[in-house]
């Protein structure tokens, strides 16, 4: 094969288990993207990886997720696992030369993150975290009207995910599985506030409401503080109807997103309020996720810098524990000592 054949080779992808989110989401959009194609799939129970591999025409299926990392053909694996076995199962692909796409969070804490980013970097890997929403056409006109001062200087960023979860025996609801709203959706409400903010906070303080049985948090409610006085208001939930939105409030106008992490139906529209005008925004029907992966893809087949590095997942990581600490302490938790 000559050289300008292998240059257009898809990437070879590999799928840590068989999770709701993964093949929901993730495997179709690997399916449909124009620059890599699902070869393997493991699962500690190789039935359920076996009837994924039949229902995405997936050819390779292991028993273990050992066995998948060693194929050598594997040139990329997602991970969706468990938060706690994020940090392990990175660090293992990386010392199989693998580039890792990991779901978010990109760990159960900053410093599990700051091992996983060291791992890939010692053996020359990408390591991205699965945030797909900045990657939907409209976050990114979001971040270009912020930017562009459309609204004039942000004052006020309102974040929240939150949704009804009805099953305890779920992973999210325990402690040693990485449970909880923070780290499950409330990465979400941060990540925005951040990102459209474009700086890091100085303080975090929060409140929750810690789950008798489950023992996490299933509401929590915090505020941040930014460099340039900016506050970011963040809600999170299990326990509430799903919201997932976002708010940027600036000193001359507002922009208000609605569905905004996983939007559903053909638009995703985006409202812009300056004085007594109102414009309304829409824009098609779009697989962020897919966007998410070809850009993966791209990175590692062609060399080149992902968007959003590592450094930036642990960033979001510094602030949760922020907010988690604060919560359980009642106290105010500086960001910037």
């Amino acid at each position: 094969m000559g050289i300008g054949e292998s240059w257009r080779r898809p990437l070879n992808w590999g799928i840590l288990c068989t999770s709701t989110v993964g093949r929901l989401a993730v495997i179709p959009a690997i399916q449909r993207s124009g620059n890599g194609r699902a070869l393997a799939i493991a699962s500690r129970d190789v039935a359920k990886a076996r009837a994924a591999a039949d229902a995405f025409e997936i050819p390779r299926v292991y028993g273990t997720y050992q066995d998948l990392l060693d194929d050598p053909d594997i040139q990329a694996v997602y991970i969706p696992l468990p938060n706690h076995l994020h940090r392990e199962w990175t660090i293992r692909a990386a010392a199989a030369g693998k580039h890792v796409l990991c779901e978010k969070p990109l760990a159960m804490d900053a410093a599990e993150a700051d091992e996983m980013i060291a791992a890939c970097q010692r053996q020359g890997v990408l390591l991205m975290e699965a945030f797909m929403y900045r990657f939907h056409p409209r976050s990114i006109r979001v971040k270009e009207l912020v930017d562009g001062g459309a609204i004039g200087p942000i004052q006020l960023v309102r974040s929240a995910f939150a949704f009804l979860h009805r099953d305890p025996a779920d992973y999210r609801f325990k402690p040693e599985m990485g449970g909880g709203a923070l780290l499950d959706v409330g990465g979400y409400a941060v990540s925005a506030a951040r990102w459209l903010i474009g700086s890091e906070p100085l303080e975090a303080q929060a409140i929750a409401y810690y789950g008798a049985e489950s023992g996490v948090d299933e509401t929590l409610g915090g505020l941040l503080r930014f460099p340039g006085g900016e506050i970011g208001v963040i809600t999170c939930s299990f326990r509430t109807a799903l919201r997932q939105n976002y708010e940027v409030v600036g000193r001359d106008g507002v922009i208000e997103v609605s569905l905004a992490f996983v939007p559903e139906g053909e638009e995703a529209p985006l409202l812009l309020h300056r004085g007594a005008d109102m414009e309304l925004i829409r824009f098609p029907r779009t697989d962020q996720y897919q966007l998410m992966v070809e850009h993966f893809a791209d990175c590692v087949l062609h060399a080149r810098p992902l968007r959003f590095p590592p450094t930036e997942a642990r960033a979001n990581l510094r602030v949760l524990d922020a907010l988690a600490r604060s919560a359980r302490t009642g106290q105010q938790v500086r960001l910037d000592s």
